[in-house]
């Protein structure tokens, strides 16, 4: 059997093989959120085989304050369930398993989006902020508590739309990247920019809350942005000993990205460019994790699962472009 077509557990939950459609946004939802039957179809006609072990769905927003566009996927309200529960049936037809990836988007909203300035952890500018002409406001205290409860009542429509999991996103720029990275988190309080401790809290306080809302029985996952690949930002160094902190919080995979960089590694352009970050992390946690980026073909896949560089294998813009690759794929590693 191949590397890639292995079965894997994550948390309680059993996944066919290694290979992942990460999250990837297609704007096809309606009004505030709401599925649509071209999402269903977009869904049905990339799960077709079930070739696909483990489908991380785009993100959804988990309160209005947080969406990040138009078009976006909702989960920030009950009524929500009823069209998420119609996408997950869709899916599990073709026996692939299906993740909810819950986010707020912070600085990287518009107020054109959610019709006032966005919130972030300080009032700082960024290159990866929407252009709102006006820095984002500063989060209070009662604004990062109810953060927290967004979160967990978000995983906890997950899990009664019928998902086989949730991820929080903390990757690509989004809310907690903006209280990871020492580039954007100024604050001086115990959420502070200034120690590890104070820049992963608002993290771990999620993962316990979403842990109590969801029990012990659904599994949790997080995307990491790993490195800002920028002086002064987010390191390798320290995501060694967040991902530890979060296996320790209850967290079940870890999905490695870049933060403030979002999806790209500047610094390489080679077929699972965030290898160097997957790998350094596998060898301190216990728990699966997953690498993606710019990975296009099986024999790439298979080579960075054989020499460990991580557990699972994302494949997002070859499966974009191809709904067959994952077929074509997996027949061929089974010949």
């Amino acid at each position: 059997m191949s590397f890639l077509g292995s079965p894997i557990k994550i948390g309680c939950l059993d996944v066919a093989n290694r290979l992942v459609m990460p999250p990837m946004a297609t704007e096809k939802a309606q009004g505030d959120g709401e599925v649509t039957e071209a999402l269903c179809d977009y869904y049905a006609e990339k799960s077709a085989g079930g070739y696909i072990g483990l489908i991380i769905l785009e993100h959804s927003y988990i309160c209005p304050e947080g969406k990040a566009s138009k078009g976006q996927l909702s989960i920030a309200k009950d009524s929500d369930i009823v069209g998420l529960k119609n996408l997950v049936k869709t899916i599990h037809q073709h026996r692939s398993k299906v993740f909810a990836q819950i986010n707020h988007a912070g600085a990287r909203s518009k107020k054109e989006i959610i019709g006032d300035l966005p919130k972030s952890a300080s009032s700082v500018d960024h290159p990866k902020f929407a252009k709102n002409k006006a820095l984002p406001i500063e989060m209070t205290a009662a604004d990062i508590q109810k953060v927290i409860a967004d979160f967990a009542a978000a995983a906890l429509r997950a899990k009664k739309a019928g998902f086989d999991g949730v991820e929080i996103h903390a990757a690509h720029a989004y809310l907690l990247t903006q209280f990871y990275s020492p580039l954007t988190n100024k604050r001086e309080d115990q959420y502070n920019g200034y120690s590890l401790e104070g820049r992963i809290r608002l993290h771990l306080e999620i993962i316990a809350a979403v842990r109590q809302a969801v029990g012990s029985d659904f599994p949790i996952a997080l995307r990491l942005g790993a490195s800002d690949y920028a002086t002064g930002g987010a390191t390798i160094e320290d995501s060694i000993l967040a991902g530890a902190a979060f296996e320790q919080a209850g967290i079940d995979l870890l999905d490695i990205s870049g933060g403030l960089t979002s999806y790209i590694n500047p610094n390489n352009s080679a077929q699972g460019y965030f290898s160097d970050l997957t790998e350094a992390i596998k060898q301190k946690v216990s728990i699966p994790v997953l690498l993606t980026g710019g990975i296009i073909d099986a024999a790439a896949a298979e080579k960075l699962l054989q020499e460990e560089k991580a557990d699972m294998i994302g494949v997002g813009r070859a499966i974009l472009k191809d709904s067959e690759w994952a077929k074509r794929t997996m027949l061929l590693l089974d010949k």
